[in-house]
């Protein structure tokens, strides 16, 4: 399924509808989906930017459609509109993935995605952060209008932890049950996958540089 039957029930909801009303300006910024292979259970949330607010509302489409206003990381940075019409379906990003991962060798398998769709330098890019089966974190680019992987790494999830804001009492070892801890919160490190995206666009202005 695309985004675009989310947006349509989102756009029919009396919270949007007052949202729209409040904020006339605001348009459609991304897409931020938890994609968990194993229970089933997915998150399905739109993002809308308000330019007067310098804020993003997000949208949370799962039961009762409920709104948060979120801060930018960057309120000089103004975010791209994002097209409705996306080509990649959210049930293909599994086998685009693992079409890649064969080609690269990567034998384990997807037990959960994190998949934000945006638009970065006038192109549609998902965004995903996957949790592997081997216990690792599988980072990668894939564009919307290609359907092509363009970016894709595997890291260590004991360096993705590390990243992470972490309570001073568990600044210690983390042991394996702590590192499950870690994978169920996953659905929760929206502002790690926006440093995440930050770099790409960084690392993407570097090589316009250098070209």
């Amino acid at each position: 399924m695309k985004i675009q039957p989310y947006i349509q029930k989102l756009e029919s909801s009396e919270i949007y509808k007052k949202f729209r009303q409040d904020n006339f300006e605001s348009f459609l910024v991304a897409g931020f989906f938890v994609l968990d292979y194993e229970s089933g259970v997915n998150i399905h949330q739109i993002d809308y930017y308000v330019p007067s607010k310098k804020q993003v509302a997000a949208f949370n489409l799962d039961g009762k459609v409920e709104v948060r206003l979120l801060d930018m990381m960057s309120k000089e940075k103004v975010p791209e509109k994002l097209d409705i019409k996306t080509k990649v379906d959210l049930d293909a990003i599994k086998g685009i993935l693992e079409d890649e991962m064969k080609n690269r060798s990567i034998t384990e398998s997807i037990k959960k995605c994190i998949a934000v769709i945006q638009v970065v330098e006038g192109k549609t890019m998902w965004v995903l952060n996957c949790v592997l089966s081997g216990m690792e974190i599988l980072k990668a680019h894939i564009d919307d209008e290609s359907r092509t992987v363009l970016k894709m790494e595997k890291a260590s999830m004991l360096d993705y932890v590390k990243r992470m804001p972490v309570a001073p009492q568990a600044q210690q070892k983390v042991s394996k049950e702590q590192l499950q801890k870690q994978i169920e919160q996953l659905d929760k490190l929206k502002e790690q996958l926006q440093k995440e995206e930050a770099k790409m666009e960084d690392l993407q202005d570097k090589s316009n540089q250098q070209s």
